[in-house]
C-alpha cells in the first residue's frame, strides 16, 4: 500500500532540489567567472613581486597550465574569501558576496533535499527506490552529485561545480518531465535483496563515470584552447590546465570502473536466481558488458600504450556514450528482459 502523503512530499522535495541545484550552478557559475579575479586581485596586492613576474620558484598564472589553481584558487580554496585577503590596513568599500562558500553550501543544502526525496519515495512505497527509470535516474543524479561533493573534500576541483550542476538539472529535468512513475510495488523480477547490491553498485558507478564524462569534455575544449593558443575572457580562462582535466578524469574512471564491474557480476548471480542462468546476451547485459570493455580499453590503452590525451579521451566517451544507450535505448527501443525497468 502506497503512502501518498510521503509520495506527495517526495514529489516536492525533487522540484525543491531542482530548484536548489539551479541556485547552486549560478552560484558556481558566478565564483567560476568573478570569485578568482578578486582573489587575484587580493593576491597580487599582498605579494606584488610574486604574481605575474616570473620569478624563479613562482611561475606566473599565464604559464601555469597545470596547476589547478593559482594564487586565487588557492586563497578561495582555503576558505579565505577575497575581502579577507585584502592587504592589512586596507578596508573595502564595500564587502563582495563570497560566491565558492556560498555554492558549496547550496550543493549541500541541494543534496540534502535530493536525498529526502530518495528517501521518501522508498518509504511511500516500502522498497528501494530504484525500481524504474524514474528513480534510477534520480539516484544516479544524486550519486553523481555525491561523487562530486567527495571529490571537492580531497582536491580542488569546485571548477567543476557549475558544469556538474547542469548536467544533474539536466537528468532531473528528463526524469521529472519524461519519465514519471507514480510510486508503486517492484515488477517480481525486481523484488529481490538483489536490487540493493546490483541497482545500488550501478547507480555508484554511472554516477561517478557522469563525472568523468563532464570532466573530459572540459579536457577536450582545454586542449583545443591551449593547442590554438586562444586567450580571452571566456570561462574555459578560468579552468586547470588540459593535462590537470585529464589526470582528474583518469582518476574518477579508475575508481568507477571496479564498481562497475561488481555491479556486472552481481547482476549475473542475480540473473541466475530469477532466470536460471549467469549470462543470456540479453541487450541490457550485452550493452554492459559493452561499456565494460569500452572503459577497460581506456585504461588499457593508458596503461600500456600510454595513451594521454584526445585518443583517451575519445575512447572514454564513447564507452560513456555506450552507457547511456544501455540506459535509455535499451529500455526504450529494445524488448528484453529487462524491459520492466522502463516502470
Amino acid at each position: 500500500m502506497v503512502d501518498k502523503d510521503l509520495a506527495s512530499l517526495s514529489d516536492q522535495l525533487m522540484l525543491g532540489a531542482v530548484l536548489l541545484y539551479v541556485i547552486t550552478m549560478v552560484a558556481y557559475a558566478a565564483d567560476l567567472a568573478f570569485g578568482r579575479r578578486r582573489a587575484v586581485a587580493a593576491s597580487a596586492g599582498r605579494e606584488p613581486a610574486l604574481v605575474g613576474a616570473g620569478a624563479a620558484g613562482h611561475p606566473s598564472t599565464a604559464g601555469a597550465a597545470d596547476d589547478t589553481h593559482d594564487a586565487a584558487a588557492t586563497t578561495a580554496e582555503s576558505g579565505e574569501s577575497a575581502e579577507s585577503a585584502e592587504p592589512a590596513g586596507t578596508a573595502p568599500e564595500r564587502r563582495e558576496i563570497d560566491w565558492a562558500r556560498f555554492a558549496i553550501l547550496m550543493n549541500v543544502v541541494a543534496w540534502g533535499v535530493h536525498l529526502g526525496e530518495i528517501v521518501t519515495r522508498g518509504l511511500a512505497a516500502h522498497r528501494w527506490p530504484w525500481g524504474n527509470m524514474y528513480e534510477f535516474t534520480s539516484a544516479v543524479c544524486f550519486a553523481a552529485v555525491t561523487a562530486y561533493l567527495v571529490i571537492l573534500t580531497r582536491q580542488r576541483v569546485r571548477f567543476l561545480g557549475a558544469f556538474v550542476m547542469v548536467a544533474v538539472i539536466i537528468g532531473l529535468g528528463v526524469a521529472t518531465i519524461w519519465l514519471y512513475n507514480d510510486p508503486g510495488p517492484l515488477q517480481p523480477a525486481l523484488n529481490s535483496y538483489w536490487i540493493a547490491i546490483h541497482v545500488s553498485a550501478a547507480i555508484t558507478a554511472t554516477g561517478a563515470f557522469s563525472v568523468a564524462a563532464v570532466t573530459t569534455v572540459l579536457y577536450l575544449l582545454a586542449a583545443r584552447r591551449e593547442a590554438t593558443g586562444r586567450g580571452g575572457d571566456g570561462v574555459l580562462v578560468h579552468l586547470p590546465g588540459a593535462a590537470t582535466l585529464d589526470r582528474l578524469a583518469h582518476k574518477i574512471i579508475m575508481f568507477a570502473f571496479p564498481i562497475w564491474t561488481f555491479a556486472i557480476m552481481a547482476g549475473a548471480i542475480w540473473a541466475d536466481q530469477a532466470w536460471g542462468r549467469y549470462w543470456g546476451w540479453d541487450p541490457k547485459e550485452t550493452w554492459s558488458f559493452i561499456t565494460w570493455v569500452g572503459y577497460a580499453g581506456y585504461l588499457h590503452a593508458r596503461a600500456t600504450a600510454g595513451w594521454r590525451g584526445r585518443k583517451a579521451a575519445v575512447i572514454s566517451l564513447i564507452a560513456f556514450g555506450s552507457l547511456l544507450f544501455n540506459f535509455f535505448g535499451i529500455n526504450f527501443l529494445v524488448s528484453g528482459l529487462h524491459s520492466y525497468a522502463g516502470g
